[in-house]
């Protein structure tokens, strides 16, 4: 049986648990942001200030029509407009939608028909693309731009000044909506899933406070933006629920600019992803960054090869703690821990969570035996918003059922195998494309590689890698499949060595192996 949920009261509103609460408890003055700005200065917002301006934010969007469970899409950069406009549209009772600023016109339309969002919060180099987004869909829209010109979009600067600081919140039921994310895996149309008040809160105490043991003194800096479901939860509602202060930075995260922040701010935590943990070990400069401020680091979002793992701990003396989550459970719900780690697995399943591998007829796997992983807790999802067919098919009742292929050894911790529609059959037997990743990572001149399976010349599935590295010469390719062959069976090493300048990649983030596969490296 699954261990006890947190118990969340049937009245609840997110807003009110992760800010107000923090008021009420006498951390008003206490620094909730550190906010660095364009200008290259920092802003501190103490909880105070950020729940102030959330309420204007919130009576803003009520004033221009919003109401409760209606859709409001959040396409900002990370700031504090960012955090007001989010807790404000929670608080009132709506429901917030966060996409990448960057959205293209297209990207737009095809949004907007899909999640019919009553309003738009979009930052100022956005609202041609929104205004071209509004005038093709045919559900009318408000259209609220940060800083932006005059004309078709409301000012949020001018709707947030001329707002009450004070706002009731509405009394929303814990299992109302609150946020949807979005879930695509590597492949396909990605999915909104409808996650409630109730979800958000439970993985924040299981997880945040309970398994991590975020605390007040903590300072929180992210590589993936807010509008990521990692980073939310990490770097906004985790510090957040204990009073901490988080780091928020407008500028796209490269090791360089991590580097910096952590330089500048020092912070306790932080929240990575294996793409950026490659670039920070393989920087010129990486022996001579201290990072010693940092408690742990955490890295989620896609698999995190053991030689990465291996490489940033002794480089930077410090602990990294690869998990998995999935939007459909909002975060992470299998992890290494603090003292606990195993290099090479996701870890164990965070307590109040239940995870069960089993096979394609459902039958529970016994010890080391890799299947599809099925799981269940309190931060469970209500399904896909217009996709009936795939609902039935990932919630089973208590239980969600995704693709990820993953085994559990007899200490518990849990290895990750791939996902099913990612997994290659070669000559008869099973290979997980990550285990060949991990091998080539481990040659110097590789900085990033992606293998995929492609037919050769007889149809027959074979691994080919696609790598990026500095030195694209022919003499590399064959000392790589030598390099893999030595270390890997047979079947395993990469048939053909493809160089390219950088890995394509999905909304998320993650490697698109659908373009690999297609050759559009």
């Amino acid at each position: 049986m699954a261990e006890p949920r947190f118990e969340i009261p049937e009245r609840f509103n997110l807003t009110q648990y992760l800010l107000d609460r923090r008021l009420q408890e006498g951390r008003g003055d206490h620094l909730a942001l550190r906010v660095d700005q364009p200008d290259g200065s920092t802003r501190g917002w103490t909880y105070t200030e950020v729940a102030e301006v959330a309420n204007r934010a919130g009576n803003a969007l009520a004033r221009l029509g919003v109401e409760p469970e209606q859709r409001v899409i959040v396409a900002l950069s990370d700031s504090a407009e960012f955090v007001a406009v989010l807790f404000g549209a929670l608080k009132i009772g709506a429901v917030v939608v966060m996409v990448n600023p960057k959205l293209s016109a297209g990207e737009l339309s095809r949004l907007c028909e899909y999640i019919r969002p009553k309003a738009a919060v979009v930052a100022s180099d956005a609202v041609p693309a929104y205004s071209q987004a509004q005038a093709e869909t045919r559900f009318p829209r408000l259209l609220v731009a940060a800083h932006g010109p005059a004309g078709p979009a409301y000012q949020l600067e001018n709707e947030l000044a001329s707002s009450s600081v004070e706002l009731e919140a509405e009394t929303t039921h814990r299992d109302d909506a609150a946020i949807w994310l979005f879930s695509g895996g590597t492949t396909g149309r990605p999915k909104a899933v409808i996650q409630s008040h109730a979800s958000f809160a439970n993985t924040t105490e299981l997880y945040a406070r309970c398994a991590l043991g975020y605390r007040a003194e903590d300072v929180t800096l992210a590589v993936p933006k807010l509008f990521f479901g990692y980073a939310t939860g990490s770097n906004l509602f985790f510090p957040f629920s204990v009073g901490a202060t988080a780091v928020l930075f407008p500028e796209h995260p490269s090791a360089e600019v991590i580097f910096a922040k952590i330089r500048r701010h020092r912070p306790s935590i932080l929240i990575n992803v294996p793409t950026l943990v490659n670039q920070m070990v393989q920087h010129p400069a990486a022996s001579s960054e201290d990072l010693s401020s940092l408690r742990f680091a955490t890295s989620a979002g896609e698999a995190l090869p053991v030689e990465l793992y291996h490489r940033f701990r002794d480089t930077f003396g410090v602990e990294l703690l690869d998990g998995l989550g999935t939007a459909e459970m909002w975060h992470i719900f299998v992890s290494n821990l603090p003292g606990a780690v195993k290099p090479g697995t996701l870890g164990r399943v965070v307590p109040g969570f239940e995870v069960s591998i089993r096979n394609e007829e459902g039958v529970e796997l016994g010890a080391d035996e890799v299947g599809r992983m099925w799981v269940r807790g309190g931060s469970l999802a209500q399904g896909y918003w217009r996709e009936k067919a795939r609902t039935e098919e990932a919630f089973r009742g208590e239980w969600f059922v995704g693709g990820d292929l993953a085994s559990r050894d007899a200490e518990g911790y849990i290895s990750y195998h791939g996902r099913g529609d990612e997994v290659l059959k070669v000559a008869g037997r099973w290979l997980a494309p990550a285990e060949v990743e991990s091998c080539l990572l481990g040659h110097s001149a590789v900085r990033e590689c992606a293998v995929v399976g492609v037919p050769d010349g007889a149809g027959l599935i074979k691994p080919q890698a696609y790598v990026v590295t500095d030195q694209p010469t022919p003499e590399l390719a064959d000392e790589l499949k030598a390099f893999a062959l030595a270390r890997l069976d047979a079947y395993k090493h990469p048939r053909e060595i493809v160089f390219v300048p950088s890995l394509p990649r999905t909304h998320l983030g993650k490697v698109d192996r659908g373009k690999l596969r297609g050759g559009r490296g």
